[in-house]
């Protein structure tokens, strides 16, 4: 698990990741919705592809790359009994909010005062 972990904690490759979930890019797209220059790139696709977060494939004269689940379903199976965790908290913390929401008193919202050209009238006063 460690290794995984490793290569996510890089914020680029976490952003190469993030635009790979929406669909397959090549490098120049990357590079481009990134600004990354192309080696630093290749460089953290190299990395991902070897460890299986990516796979490329040949597109006329380009690479596509795609995200591949594995690795990631990995980080996930390791992430569930956090998320479980979590869950009872935010769970509880929902009720303590409704139950707050429940006992206190709505306040009154102040009048406003009319502004504009019946603000006269409104006084009591004609024109």
């Amino acid at each position: 698990m460690e290794p995984v972990f490793e290569i996510i904690a890089e914020p680029n490759r976490r952003a190469i990741l993030s635009l790979l979930v929406s669909s397959q890019q090549s490098v120049g797209e990357i590079e481009r919705q990134l600004r990354m220059p192309q080696p630093s790139v290749s460089k953290h696709l190299r990395v991902l592809r070897e460890a299986g977060f990516v796979e490329s494939t040949v597109d006329a004269q380009r690479r596509l790359y795609r995200l591949t689940p594995e690795p990631l379903q990995e980080v996930d199976a390791w992430l569930a009994p956090f998320r479980r965790f979590w869950s009872a908290h935010v769970d509880a913390l929902e009720r303590h909010l409704d139950h707050m929401a429940q006992s206190t008193p709505t306040k009154k919202q102040p009048r406003r005062r009319r502004r504009g050209p019946n603000r006269e009238r409104d006084k009591g006063e004609t024109k």
